[in-house]
């Protein structure tokens, strides 16, 4: 039984698969779970038979080896809930108390599917925004005092669940008087700054960044707790079952997740970089139920059409030139998306408010296929320094997002498969021809993707051995090797990393490492994902059809842990930089060992490989010696420094004050919250086709130079 697989193959328990296809296929009788909570109502036919799909393939095939029992059961229980109330602000202690009675039942009822526990929380989840939306829309209307000292505390782990009507009543006024302050000092400042907090500081729902400004904050907030209740409100049985099944599977370790069959549909998306529509990333506008076009992508059927601008918000929708349009205010982003989205040649309509024009207009898109270049392999040559005839360094950059392929033309003989390989081989190749003296290979954005590509992307730097190693849950191990001779770059190389490079990314940089083949320069550490998932479509489980759409959805599973060739996991350590340059990614709270439920560390025995001697320890001295003097004397990374310290200075804090003067006076110092999304949004939707050049990427350059200095002209990969 083949799968899809990040890996070439992936070892699926086929008797356990096998068996509940034959179940499925056969009719078996349902075992039918209890009454299903009422707006839910029953699960369908398809839901239930996932259930049984996932809570099977989970114990036979994830890398723990953990049964679905009690532990993971009291896991999902808190993942659920803190999924859906994350600052505790919804819930009451009472429903906590009452939904207790579920915490070990969780592993027993998915496995018949029974989804009752999800809908009774659900149900409760819903009952319970309506009576603070209703709460917040009068004490929006109150008179706050901004002089007294007092403070909003933002540390979930230090909140309990409100246990009285006082409570709650006293914590929504203090989110209340919170939220106002952050819109009167974003109108005053007339910034458009986004000041709420994340992460553990998170006050939901998030603030826009930019709003039409003649909008009243009071009124804007009384907008943003409606529309996010309506929105909730729309949430069916299909949402509701994938976050519930995504608790469970997440209670074995962060990566493993279950997709919806329109979920699995927009990965393949991702993965073959195209898709078919206008061109333009949207987003729900929190304060008015908007749909809002935040990016328009360069190239696309937008941008050459040219009417529609970002921040203009999508009023309805209409298909061809004579069908009526649908209001799509306040509707869910994702079925706005399946509106807009069409095949290539069509037409949509969409009636668009401009941000500063309150007149309707109507625009016409011919959709056509959007080639999504953001996420693919870029290059350019820069100068720095000077050689010894007086002519400068040439520098090739290599910008990599991601790890990608073509999944459904998968053939390396297929003239149509998109690939990292070949794309980062055809930018090698033009550095060639413009005689370039060193690469710096860019992972900062890089969370991962096919390891399969990262294996023969790294062999475009190496020549022949192993790459990594993978063992998996059964405690075999198996190497993966570059196999083809040669290599497209046998020169100075930099890889540049960061700790949002994870994945597949920390594989390319740590065999790189291992091999003493070039330097690794950035964060302090990597990421420290060391795991591998497995995509799994569950049509192929029950019907044997591989191709998505799959009725069934997918399951993303952690089935491998990965190694280094030299036999460490880079799993919760990461690759540690060879030379660290200051970020304030390096401070931030995004590393595996952040988040829940982290497989741990290991090692396996070290894999026989040849080191190269293009990075030894008294080289890698004198380079960081002359990095570090260059930092220490530059006033743009000085100044970095400064915001570094104020940013982890703000993030220890666990708490915001509500007096105006101490909290305007803060935010004039830095805003450590605005940073975390600034820093989340440029990997989620990097908005630059261009490799910018600043202060950063001066030094790498510069590391680049001195590190093709001390090598010497004849000092190459092929010739160690």
């Amino acid at each position: 039984m083949r799968v899809r697989t990040f890996l070439s193959v992936a070892r699926v328990s086929a008797s356990a698969a096998l068996l509940v296809a034959f179940q499925l296929l056969q009719g078996a009788a349902f075992a039918q779970p209890e009454a299903a909570v009422e707006k839910f109502g029953e699960p369908s036919r398809a839901e239930y038979q996932v259930s049984l799909l996932v809570s099977r393939l989970m114990q036979k095939d994830h890398l723990s080896q953990q049964k679905l029992d009690d532990t993971i059961s009291k896991r999902a229980f808190e993942m659920f809930i803190k999924a859906l109330d994350p600052m505790k602000i919804y819930f009451m202690q009472s429903d906590i108390d009452d939904f207790r009675q579920f915490e070990t039942e969780i592993d027993d009822t998915i496995k018949r599917g029974d989804y009752s526990i999800a809908f009774k929380i659900f149900k409760q989840f819903l009952n319970r925004i309506d009576q603070r939306a209703e709460l917040a829309a009068q004490l929006v209307d109150e008179e706050f005092d901004y002089t007294v000292e007092e403070e909003i505390v933002t540390d979930r782990d230090l909140i309990d669940y409100a246990k009285t009507e006082d409570e709650v009543l006293d914590r929504w006024r203090k989110r209340i008087k919170y939220n106002l302050l952050v819109l009167d000092s974003e109108k005053d400042s007339k910034s458009g700054a986004q000041t709420t907090p994340n992460g553990d500081a998170n006050i939901e729902p998030p603030a826009e960044p930019k709003t039409t400004p003649e909008i009243d904050p009071r009124e804007k907030l009384k907008n943003r707790y409606r529309s996010y209740a309506k929105r909730m409100h729309q949430t069916d049985n299909n949402d509701v079952v994938e976050m519930y099944i995504s608790s469970i599977t997440a209670s074995f370790d962060p990566h493993t997740s279950y997709m919806s069959s329109e979920t699995f549909e927009n990965f393949m998306i991702q993965m073959r970089l195209e898709l078919e529509g206008i061109g333009a990333t949207l987003q729900s506008s929190e304060d008015d139920g908007y749909t809002v076009i935040k990016r328009i992508v360069p190239g696309g059927a937008a941008d050459k059409q040219g009417e529609l601008k970002v921040e203009d918000k999508i009023v309805a929708v209409g298909q061809g030139g004579e069908q009526d349009m649908n209001d799509v205010t306040g509707m869910k982003l994702d079925d706005v998306v399946d509106q807009i989205r069409g095949k290539a040649g069509t037409r949509v309509r969409l009636d668009v408010l401009s941000e500063n024009d309150a007149k309707i207009k109507t625009i016409e898109i011919v959709r056509e296929k959007i080639k999504l270049e953001d996420s693919a392999a870029r290059g350019v040559v820069f100068e720095e320094g000077t050689k010894p005839d007086g002519s400068p360094f040439k520098v090739g950059v290599i910008d990599l997002p991601s790890f990608y392929a073509d999944l459904d033309n998968a053939s390396p003989k297929s003239a149509e498969a998109r690939s990292t390989t070949r794309d980062v081989d055809r930018i090698l190749q033009d550095f060639r021809s413009q005689y370039v003296d060193a690469v710096v290979l860019d992972l900062r954005r890089n969370g991962g993707g096919s390891l399969r590509e990262a294996i023969d992307c790294t062999g475009l730097f190496i020549n022949l051995g192993p790459v990594v190693q993978v063992k998996d849950a059964y405690g075999e191990i198996q190497k993966y090797n570059d196999e083809n001779p040669g290599m497209s770059w046998d020169g100075p190389l930099v890889v540049l990393t960061s700790k949002f490079s994870a994945s597949a990314s920390e594989i390319l940089a740590g065999a790189v490492q291992d091999y003493g083949r070039g330097l690794v320069v950035g964060d302090t550490t990597s990421h420290g994902k060391g795991t591998v998932q497995s995509l799994i479509n569950l049509n192929q489980i029950v019907f044997g059809v591989e191709n998505p759409p799959s009725m069934f959805g997918a399951l993303k599973i952690t089935m491998q842990q990965f190694y280094r060739p030299n036999g460490d996991s880079t799993q919760k350590r990461g690759v540690l930089a060879d030379i660290v340059l200051p970020s304030i990614s390096d401070k931030m709270d995004v590393s595996e060992t952040d988040l829940d439920y982290p497989v741990e560390f290991d090692k396996v025995p070290p894999a026989y490989f040849r080191r190269m001697a293009l990075a030894n320890s008294e080289l890698l001295e004198d380079i960081r010696k002359a990095s570090l003097g260059r930092v220490q004397s530059s006033d743009e990374f000085q100044k970095s420094q400064q915001q570094i310290d104020a940013y982890v200075e703000q993030k220890n804090r666990k708490s915001v004050s509500l007096n105006r003067e101490t909290y305007l006076t803060r935010l004039a110092q830095f805003n450590a919250e605005e940073e975390d999304q600034n820093a989340i949004e440029e990997q989620i939707n990097h908005s630059s086709l261009e490799i910018e050049r600043d202060f950063y990427l001066n030094e790498v350059l510069q590391i680049a130079v001195d590190y093709t200095q001390a090598l010497g002209p004849e000092k190459f990969a092929g010739k160690n």
